[in-house]
């Protein structure tokens, strides 16, 4: 029996997962959970990068010392787009900043005056998010950044982990690919692009392919360290269940929602920059063509609100309310929702801009996110089958928002496709089943997700079309335009 250590870093918490490999079967478990929110200092957003280096160390600690668990392999996920910067010395410069900074704002518009967004994508593939990697390195240049001046090497964040765990400053394609930085075609950054925006190219450094083994910890117990799918979609991507002749696409359902299929060769051609696709590196070779879309954090973002207000309501406490409210009351297109630490508010906002009477109870927030989340995924889904020319006919939705049945079933019922939700901790299963191809362990992606298949019973949803999904679709394209 082998064991592989995986800490997967979220929005909103971190966790050190064991996995266990035997007999064509793995059981996971998790050893340590830790919170792993922003920083705030006046206007700027930061990871708690120290403390959560701190508590990977906690992690291994509890894995090694603790449990006397012989490791296999240590690796690390974290969602895209962020970075710490090293000096000369090899020591982190400044904190790393959370997506969510809003120091980014305005950015892409400046940026394509000199490089227009359709040379861009073109160079990239990716989708034009504020956030992305790109844009924050730009704002830096912006602002004569010191620490922009000063760097000597740029690291995503699970880079830089790996990075305190072995000596080995190495780039992983997957989370690399995030960045609009790659070249998702030649699997190198993208030069030509970073020169013309006076980017300092020496900030990148050599790229390794998702499994590939970096060396050992420099402290006891000295266990190999992998370069797993760093980033948390592509980890959760490899541990779909799907079976090799099977028409799929995927939801990683959580925070996010990242809805996409699986493509040998990047698709980088005008139709795929009109519908706002990204153009990511996969496990096994493999491209993941995908749609961000806002997921369940603007249920979270409701929940807080409503927590700040005096009113606690657990996800199915919520989920069992929206079953019983009143369907359709209020067409909600999720990804026009602006961030806001009042999101009720917000959402009302936006409800009354589409002409529309707001919701007005927790429960009826709650259905009409859920409504509004099936309705973007009929909208994507029919999209990704004209750019691909396929048609999908199962769609498996994996990560924390597989537990949301009710979710579960408006996207069946929204589509008209069967949909097969689980493992809900795809994200540590693959990062897992990645350090395992590492090893040497498993020979390639399809026996990792025959592994998934043996090891996890997921939940299956029929599609029950019914005319009230239809006249809600036709009501939500013509607010979405």
């Amino acid at each position: 029996m082998s064991q592989y250590l995986a800490f997967d870093l979220g929005a909103e918490s971190g966790r050190a997962v064991l996995g266990r490999l035997s007999g064509g079967r793995v059981e996971i478990e998790e050893l340590h959970r830790f919170p792993n929110g922003p920083v705030r200092v006046h206007d700027a957003l930061y990871w708690d990068a120290l403390r959560l280096w701190q508590e990977i160390q906690q992690g291994i600690d509890i894995a090694a010392r603790q449990r006397h668990v012989k490791l296999d392999g240590i690796g690390i996920d974290t969602w895209g787009v962020d970075f710490g910067l090293l000096g000369s010395d090899g020591l982190l410069i400044d904190m790393p900043r959370h997506y969510r900074d809003r120091r980014t704002h305005g950015v892409m518009e400046r940026l394509f005056e000199t490089v227009p967004r359709e040379e861009v994508f073109a160079q990239t593939g990716i989708q034009f998010l504020p956030f992305n990697t790109l844009y924050q390195l730009y704002a830096m240049k912006q602002a004569a950044s010191a620490a922009l001046e000063a760097a000597t090497r740029l690291l995503n964040m699970p880079d830089l982990f790996n990075y305190w765990l072995t000596g080995e400053a190495r780039s992983e394609m997957t989370i690399a690919s995030t960045t609009q930085l790659f070249d998702p075609r030649t699997r190198t950054w993208a030069t030509g692009l970073i020169e013309r925006l006076g980017l300092p190219c020496r900030l990148l450094g050599p790229t390794v392919a998702p499994g590939t083994l970096l060396g050992k910890t420099m402290e006891a117990p000295y266990a190999p360290v992998y370069a797993t799918a760093g980033h948390d979609t592509a980890a959760a991507v490899a541990a779909v269940p799907a079976e090799e002749n099977e028409s799929w696409c995927y939801i990683s359902s959580g925070t996010w929602s990242l809805m996409g299929v699986e493509l040998a060769q990047p698709a980088i051609h005008p139709a795929c920059l009109a519908f706002g696709c990204s153009n990511e590196v996969g496990v096994g070779g493999r491209i993941r063509l995908l749609k961000n879309i806002a997921g369940l954090w603007l249920l979270q973002e409701c929940r807080r609100a409503w927590e700040r207000e005096g009113s606690s309501y657990s996800y199915e406490q919520l989920a069992a309310m929206a079953a019983e409210a009143r369907p359709f009351a209020a067409i909600l297109d999720p990804d026009a929702v602006p961030d806001s630490d009042d999101m009720p508010r917000q959402i009302a906002e936006h409800c009354r801009g589409a002409g529309q009477e707001p919701p007005g109870t927790p429960a009826e927030y709650t259905r009409a996110i859920l409504e509004g989340l099936a309705l973007r995924y009929r909208q994507v889904l029919e999209n990704l089958e004209r750019l691909t020319g396929r048609k999908i006919e199962t769609i498996h939705i994996v990560g924390g928002g597989s537990r949301n049945t009710l979710l579960n079933r408006f996207a069946a019922d929204c589509t008209g496709r069967r949909v097969i939700a689980g493992p809900a901790e795809a994200t540590a299963i693959g990062n897992i089943l990645v350090q395992a191809m590492g090893s040497g362990e498993l020979a390639h992606l399809e026996e990792a997700r025959s592994v998934v298949r043996r090891s996890f019973a997921p939940q299956t949803f029929e599609p029950r079309p019914a005319p009230e999904w239809e006249r809600a679709y036709e009501r939500f394209r013509k607010i979405t335009g």
